[in-house]
């Protein structure tokens, strides 16, 4: 049989590296593979939505999405290639809410393709953060919705998110399609266990990875025919197997670093282990790049809001990471980049600040609050700078309350008939569950829920043309960055009172839909 493995491109047949193994010629290619993925996801983001029709930019998202997700994926594969051993699950701090948006981005383009409905609901109750392997969920969830919709007839697919009384985090994902045969039920988790007269494609796969990676994230995974028809998954994760890094359970007198999403860039992995432990105690999702070069594959992957680069690194050097980042096109290249170094002689901070960053934190790193003092401090300084412009004014024309009723009418056009109530459903749901964050949330300690949420709210305040209230939204979310508690207060209070009259109104025209 002939060997195609040698005719690899780039890994010439009958040379030095004939005699590889077919995975160590691959891994010649990850260089090759990874770049040519950050190209396609780089290309992607420079895409401005604003200038498609509602229904591509849905299917943009939906696109960016899954290759954040492929990414992702590839990223896990090469490493296994690499290093020829299964990678252990990776507990990290997960913004859920984040994660739970970025599915609905995924799943509801990819569902709106095949003509099948697509209802996904949070309770108002789940942790904003939890502590898990996000690859392991993201393929959990994936396989069951992408199952459920393989199945599901003309009601479609729901997806739950919630916490039971007793901490366990749930996740269902149901379908109103036939249910599985008493013959599927029995091979359920079976390696390509899927009976020979089933009438869709398939190898039977995916129940299989999902219980697999189930068991090892701790959690239990049940599937099941409803008395109503169809199906239904249930994910469980009990409280040991998502609490273990909740920032709940440390000193609350410490910094909060809550919903920030943060890249470290160092390659010594002391300091990588030291940084992580830091910043998941602060409450941060953190990614590691261990060189130059994979920062800047990093940051143009995925979109992060700060980035800690470490100024000594091979194959790139933090001046450079930073002058490449700064230069490209696109709003991602103004995020905040602090610089992790020992050299802080005046002529060395000169070098640093010239090439883009927003403040430096001398090595070696010692003390977690001041490390995480220092973030917020840059953070904030940062916030002050680039959210200038984000004033509202209260004597300004433009009503928080109110609507542009033409654009709501063109969303549910675009809609049909058929999901128009549902675009409804979910508009009322998301905005209800925003004023309702917003109206409990008035202490400073909730400072990265009002950021986040204030950020939710000026997405959906720009869906719908209440642009008083998207000017609000981005006050409030420039006052959670910058920790003015009076303005927060203030702006919370202005925003949950708008909020209120305009889920009155999309409630008036959901009894109109629905007859």
């Amino acid at each position: 049989m002939k060997d195609t493995a040698s005719l690899i491109p780039g890994i010439p047949h009958g040379s030095e590296n004939a005699d590889l193994a077919p995975s160590e010629r691959v891994s010649l290619l990850n260089h090759d593979i990874r770049a040519a993925m950050s190209d396609v996801i780089g290309g992607l983001r420079l895409v401005d939505p604003d200038d498609l029709p509602f229904e591509a930019r849905a299917q943009l998202n939906r696109v960016r999405s899954s290759g954040e997700v492929l990414a992702r994926l590839l990223e896990e594969a090469l490493s296994y290639i690499d290093d020829n051993v299964p990678s252990a699950p990776t507990h990290t701090n997960l913004n859920l809410y984040r994660f739970v948006h970025d599915l609905g981005l995924r799943w509801r383009g990819r569902a709106k393709s095949l003509g099948i409905g697509f209802t996904m609901k949070t309770a108002n109750d789940i942790p904003q953060v939890i502590s898990t392997d996000r690859i392991a969920l993201d393929r959990i969830v994936g396989n069951l919705l992408s199952n459920a919709l393989k199945y599901a007839g003309p009601t479609g697919v729901q997806m739950h998110v919630g916490q039971h009384a007793n901490g366990d985090l749930v996740i269902t994902v149901q379908d109103d399609g036939p249910g599985f045969s008493d013959a599927a039920l029995e091979l359920l988790y079976e390696y390509a266990g899927r009976p020979e007269q089933s009438a869709k494609p398939g190898s039977g796969l995916g129940l299989r990875i999902a219980k697999e990676l189930s068991d090892t994230l701790g959690g239990h995974l049940n599937v099941m025919n409803t008395e109503e028809g169809g199906a239904r998954a249930e994910l469980r994760l009990p409280l040991t197997a998502w609490h273990l890094a909740s920032p709940d359970t440390v000193d609350q007198d410490l910094p909060s670093l809550t919903g920030l999403k943060v890249l470290v860039a160092e390659d010594n992995e002391t300091n990588q282990l030291l940084a992580g432990q830091m910043l998941t105690i602060l409450g941060a999702e953190y990614e590691i790049a261990p060189d130059g070069v994979e920062a800047l594959n990093w940051l143009e992957r995925e979109d992060f809001d700060l980035a800690l680069i470490d100024i000594e690194m091979p194959k790139l050097n933090g001046i450079e990471v930073m002058r490449a980042f700064r230069a490209k096109p696109g709003p991602q290249a103004t995020m905040p980049m602090i610089a992790l170094t020992a050299y802080v002689l005046k002529s060395n901070r000169d070098a640093i600040f010239n090439a883009g960053a927003d403040g430096i934190i001398a090595k070696p790193i010692l003390e977690i609050s001041r490390f995480g003092q220092a973030i917020v401090e840059y953070m904030a300084a940062v916030s002050r700078k680039s959210l200038t412009d984000a004033v509202y004014d209260e004597d300004a024309p433009q009503d928080p309350s109110q609507v542009d009723e033409a654009r709501i009418d063109e969303l549910m056009q675009i809609a049909g008939p058929t999901d128009a109530a549902e675009l409804l459903d979910r508009l009322v749901s998301d905005l209800g569950r925003v004023q309702q964050k917003l109206a409990e949330t008035t202490e400073v300690t909730d400072r990265a829920i009002i950021r986040a949420e204030s950020h939710v709210l000026i997405s959906l305040a720009g869906a719908i043309g209440a642009q008083g209230l998207y000017q609000l939204a981005k006050t409030l979310n420039a006052a959670a960055h910058r920790g003015d508690l009076t303005a927060m207060t203030a702006y919370s209070l202005q925003a949950a009172e708008a909020m209120h009259v305009i889920l009155a109104h999309l409630e008036t025209k959901r009894s109109q839909v629905n007859g």
